[in-house]
């Protein structure tokens, strides 16, 4: 595995995890109702959950690997479309200027369960299945026989990287998410994380290897 890779890989997981999603919500909505240390609870508890993913993939992906060179090629074909997908789906939400960050801060709710939950909400979220599967794969140089030691530090990495993008929006969520700013900051994020997202997704179709 390349430096040149490694920090490819590190802006496509910046890009993705910036953007405002069901886990941001997540996060800033507990943030709201419990103060910032809920929003911290909920943040390292989906780190955990990715954590998982992080394993399960790695276990389907070598077998994939071992198994057939034309699925494992077909994976990565789907996973650049699912990435240019997130892209334009990202940069279509800037276009329409509609916040995904509305939430409501009413009312008042324990958060002592909060990390458990979120563990719980990122192990049972299938479309973070499908994600990991698509994603870790564009970054794997299947000519090498650490397969297995690439998919793990990927994914590893993925998961610190997350938990930090969600511990930030933790912090920022007491105060920054309630202003009027708010739709302005999605936008901005939605906007460069869809560009650089399909960058990367025709970088991957182009790609020589």
């Amino acid at each position: 595995m390349t430096l040149h890779t490694i920090i490819l890989f590190t802006i496509a997981c910046l890009s993705i995890n910036l953007i405002p999603g069901p886990d941001v919500i997540y996060i800033v909505s507990n943030t709201m109702k419990g103060r910032m240390v809920a929003g911290m609870k909920a943040a390292l508890g989906l780190g955990v959950g990715y954590l998982f993913h992080t394993l399960a993939a790695c276990l389907g992906l070598s077998a994939l690997i071992l198994s057939s060179a034309v699925a494992f090629t077909a994976v990565k074909w789907l996973g650049a479309f699912y990435l240019a997908y997130l892209g334009v789906k990202s940069l279509y939400a800037m276009y329409q200027g509609q916040s995904t960050l509305t939430i409501s801060d009413s009312g008042k709710s324990s958060h002592s369960n909060v990390f458990k939950q979120g563990v719980i909400v990122s192990v049972l979220n299938p479309k973070v299945a499908l994600f990991f599967l698509s994603f870790l794969p564009q970054f794997i140089d299947v000519s090498t026989q650490n397969t297995s030691e690439q998919l793990f530090v990927l994914g590893l990495w993925f998961s610190v990287l997350a938990t930090l993008c969600n511990v930030t929006y933790a912090v920022m969520g007491s105060w920054l998410l309630r202003s009027s700013h708010a739709q302005r900051f999605s936008r901005v994020l939605e906007g460069i994380s869809g560009g650089l997202l399909l960058g990367l997704a025709t970088k991957i179709a182009f790609s020589e290897k």
